[in-house]
């Protein structure tokens, strides 16, 4: 397998998940390398992890696309990064094994992919060398998961021996299309020598990524896709049996939004030589396009209708000049000032004290709003003039009520957390616990941020995948943590004092998360009896996750229980305590920033994974996935404390490599670089 690591490193890391998913020993992964976008390091990480994969490293080759002289043009999208048939081409040079099979980073392979093709390959050599060629069932899906039919050949479709592959001199062009020519030649020499054969079952999906690649990038530069086919005929001798698929695929192309422009569609069809004329084409086109206007007329039937709830005051308020003093914040779905929101807001206003901060909160939420800070009620004529006219937008969330974001806005999405559990996209595979959820509506969003904020280079990899838009990945820490690097010794004894804790006592943090299959607070942890177990000596803070209110419904009367759900900031709680103990919140992506112990208590792992699906097994024990000492059971987790092993030398080892993989960049200086960074030179 020859898997370049080029482009999102989200999209290639499930790629290699794919192929390293199947144990077959005589599978020998390639990951062929540039120095962008951390495809060594990636590719580094799964040499130490598996001896299957070896790293291939190829110069970056990214530069002015490969276009007929005639067609060629200045906005090409070459900056998108390198075409990878250098790296395809580089892998097929290193490998060892007997067959090759390409992937693009974009694809992954299906469960069942690899035994199949190798049953196959083993059953076609008993009676001799076996096909040069092996074609495969190949899939491409759009961001939603839906099918998207294409006539484009792709390297993905088919594993060539090895020798067959050599002994012709295939190879990947540099530039884009640069599979057109020795995927065609595969297949044909292989058919003209009886040696192609074909495994009816889909083994390779392609996923087509909604922005950033040279695919979704409309120009002249797809252009090129004609001198690919004209090199193929060049060494094919004209080969009539390339001229359908060849009319399929330049077709294809030039409806394609994403690559041909409409102003440059005619010079496309007189540079391709397509039979006929473009106007003959194209009244064709609208004739056909009539029966599919009609079927969309439901979706613009709906477009209307949110076009029509929109508030009159707003649509008033669009025309008024955007305010660049004016910034408005939001944090979980407007419930108040917190979290990473709430620091930059804090930072601004020490460093650019001109710009007016506005706080969007809901009405039952307002008494959360500090003395001082002004504040809009959601919904409010204040509220929509605000969001019409603010140059700036901060929000771990999303504004509610339809917001649309004008031109000349600026919009930073800070995230509230590191995902653990599934997020935006990739949400759709667990579809017991979407329902309602409008995907279209994610997306939308999305494509109003400007920059999105990430606290590790896990983060970032999930965000780009998930919530794939134009925006712009910050890489600059969470500012929320900023404190954990410059409270003082007495700030945090203030803290124990005014919450209760005795001086020598051990707070533990009890925060679990939210359960998408429970309704209402149901804790798997009796902090009770746990407190009693451990003795005066100890004091459990119980922190229940906001999504149920206020109170954990009460913690009983020991005194050494405290109910904590209800305090404006966890920062302050994370201070306070001793150690964490949760199941699979993201606080404690946070909490390891304080180099303090954590405990993961995890009866319902197992089901919580079947259902919410998560990024790696946090149970694992490896180092960078599991944080701290493991328990099942409260019995467990009871041991685990009285014995003193939560904080033995394993535990601080598995700590500190969860801390270096996701608090690289907190260090209490994000809240400042994000401010220079979001609000550029409005000082």
């Amino acid at each position: 397998m020859i898997v370049p690591l080029l482009g999102s490193p989200g999209y290639a890391r499930a790629a290699l998940d794919s192929v390293l998913a199947d144990p077959a020993t005589e599978l020998e992964a390639l990951a062929v390398v540039t120095s962008e976008q951390g495809s060594a390091a990636l590719a580094a990480e799964y040499a130490r992890r598996d001896p299957r994969v070896r790293t291939v490293a190829v110069p970056e080759t990214a530069g002015p696309e490969t276009a007929a002289p005639e067609t060629a043009a200045p906005d090409a999208p070459g900056a998108l990064g390198p075409h990878p048939g250098p790296a395809l081409n580089a892998g097929a040079d290193a490998a060892r094994g007997g067959h090759l099979l390409f992937l693009d980073a974009d694809d992954v392979l299906l469960p069942g992919a690899v035994p199949a093709v190798l049953r196959a390959l083993r059953a076609l050599r008993a009676d001799g060398p076996g096909p040069d060629v092996l074609h495969l069932g190949h899939e491409r899906v759009d961001w939603w998961g839906a099918a998207v039919a294409t006539p484009e050949p792709a390297a993905g479709d088919q594993v060539v021996r090895r020798a067959f592959w050599t002994a012709h001199g295939l190879r990947f062009a540099d530039g884009p299309y640069g599979e057109v020519a020795p995927v065609h030649r595969a297949a044909l020499l292989a058919a003209d020598a009886g040696a192609s054969a074909a495994l009816e079952r889909v083994c390779v999906r392609h996923r087509v990524r909604r922005t950033g690649t040279f695919a979704s990038t409309p120009g002249r530069g797809h252009f090129a896709v004609i001198e690919a086919y004209a090199r193929l005929l060049a060494e094919t001798g004209d080969d009539p049996r390339v001229h359908p698929p060849r009319t399929a695929h330049l077709l294809a192309v030039l409806e394609d939004p994403g690559r041909i422009r409409p102003a440059d569609r005619a010079d496309f069809f007189r540079a391709a030589a397509l039979e006929g004329t473009y106007a003959a084409h194209r009244a064709r086109r609208t004739r056909d396009a009539v029966a599919a206007r009609v079927r969309q007329a439901a979706g613009r039937g709906r477009r209307v209708v949110r076009r029509q709830v929109m508030r009159a005051a707003y649509r008033t308020d669009l025309h008024r000049g955007l305010d660049p003093r004016l910034a408005v914040y939001g944090a979980y779905w407007n419930r108040g000032v917190a979290c990473n929101p709430a620091a930059i807001h804090a930072k601004a206003r020490e460093l650019l004290p001109h710009i007016e901060g506005v706080w969007a909160v809901s009405s039952r939420h307002r008494d959360r709003v500090p003395p001082g800070v002004p504040y809009v009620i959601e919904g409010s004529r204040a509220y929509w003039r605000a969001m019409a006219t603010a140059g700036y937008l901060v929000n771990n969330s999303s504004f509610p009520g339809g917001f649309t974001k004008r031109p000349g806005q600026r919009y930073l999405q800070t995230h509230h957390g590191t995902p653990l559990k599934t997020m935006g996209l990739d949400q759709r595979a667990y579809p017991a616990l979407t329902n309602g959820v409008s995907f279209e509506k994610i997306l939308a969003h999305a494509d109003q941020w400007d920059f999105s904020l990430s606290a590790n280079p896990h983060s970032t990899e999930i965000w780009d995948r998930v919530y794939p838009a134009g925006y712009t990945h910050l890489e600059l820490g969470y500012p929320r943590n900023d404190v954990y690097f410059t409270a003082t010794a007495d700030q945090v004894a203030k803290i124990r004092a005014d919450l209760g804790i005795a001086e020598g006592q051990t707070a533990l943090l009890y925060a679990p998360t939210h359960r998408d299959y429970r309704k209402g607070f149901a804790p798997d942890l009796d902090a009770e009896r746990l407190a009693r177990e451990l003795g005066p000596g100890h004091v459990l803070l119980v922190r229940a996750h906001y999504f149920y209110g206020r109170s954990t419904g009460g913690t009983g009367g020991s005194g050494r229980v405290l109910d904590v759900t209800a305090h404006p900031r966890v920062e302050e709680l994370c201070l306070a305590a001793d150690a964490l103990i949760t199941d699979y919140s993201s606080l404690m992506f946070d909490y390891a920033c304080l180099d303090r112990p954590i405990l993961v208590h995890a009866p319902d792992w197992a089901a919580y994974r079947a259902a919410r699906g998560t990024y790696f097994d946090l149970l694992s024990g490896r180092p960078g996935e599991t944080p701290g000492a493991v328990a099942t059971t409260q019995e467990e987790l009871t041991e685990l404390l009285r014995t003193g092993r939560w904080r033995s030398p394993e535990t601080a080892a598995l700590r500190t490599a969860f801390r270096e993989r996701f608090c690289p960049y907190d260090d209490g200086h994000a809240a400042e670089r994000v401010v220079r960074r979001f609000f550029g030179d409005a000082g």
